[in-house]
């Protein structure tokens, strides 16, 4: 393959013209399609989907009533975001690496993990959970989320593939993950209901039957 010359942009280096893509703290480059990164190039789909999500969740400020602890909803997401990052990181760090992970900068901790707890079970006493499986689409800002809750869990897919073959370096990528597509399914439902709509079942209801709006 014919090297192209340079064209001097910050952004396009043309390092990975060869299909090839580097790792941090000095680890090996590796193909882009890459089991390691296909798992952090998903969590950059998500990141990029709780973006979507903030921006019609509304500007800092603009809280979703419901949300307990999480406050402010356009706040709590970037937050999320924010954290995908440190699991981006961990996804992109291998044993050769020359630098040592640091919980909660560039390794999951299980301080993340906690927060993600907390949260969840607060959000979960606030609202009417749903008794059964609900169809994404009843408000524009629950089905952002809901698309980005399906991102995420495709990123915890792709980490468990990693960490059955020996490739994650720390314990609580996995269950950071898991708790996080439960975390935003919650606020997908706390969306909905701080519009007055409840969740719409994915069973049709029987003929006649009525259907309820969340207080």
């Amino acid at each position: 393959m014919t090297a192209r010359s340079p064209i001097g942009s910050a952004v396009a280096t043309q390092r990975g013209d060869d299909g090839t893509t580097g790792l941090l703290f000095g680890g090996p480059r590796v193909r882009k399609d890459d089991p390691r990164t296909e798992a952090y190039g998903t969590v950059d789909e998500a990141v990029a989907a709780l973006g979507i999500a903030r921006a019609k969740a509304g500007p800092a400020g603009s809280p979703v009533r419901l949300l307990g602890e999480a406050g402010d909803l356009a706040e709590l997401l970037l937050r999320l975001q924010r954290e995908l990052f440190v699991v981006g990181a961990e996804l992109a760090t291998t044993s050769e690496a020359r630098a040592t992970p640091e919980d909660g900068r560039t390794r999951v901790s299980e301080a993340m993990v906690d927060g993600l707890e907390t949260l969840l079970l607060d959000l979960e006493r606030r609202i009417e959970m749903p008794r059964e499986f609900v169809v994404p689409g009843e408000t524009e800002l629950s089905a952002d989320l809901e698309l980005a809750r399906t991102v995420v869990r495709r990123a915890e897919r792709r980490a468990v593939a990693l960490r059955g073959h020996g490739l994650l370096t720390g314990e609580h990528l996995v269950p950071y993950l898991n708790r996080l597509s439960d975390l935003v399914w919650v606020l997908a439902r706390a969306a909905e209901q701080a519009e007055s709509r409840s969740a719409t079942p994915a069973r049709k209801p029987a003929a006649g039957a009525r259907r309820e709006h969340a207080p």
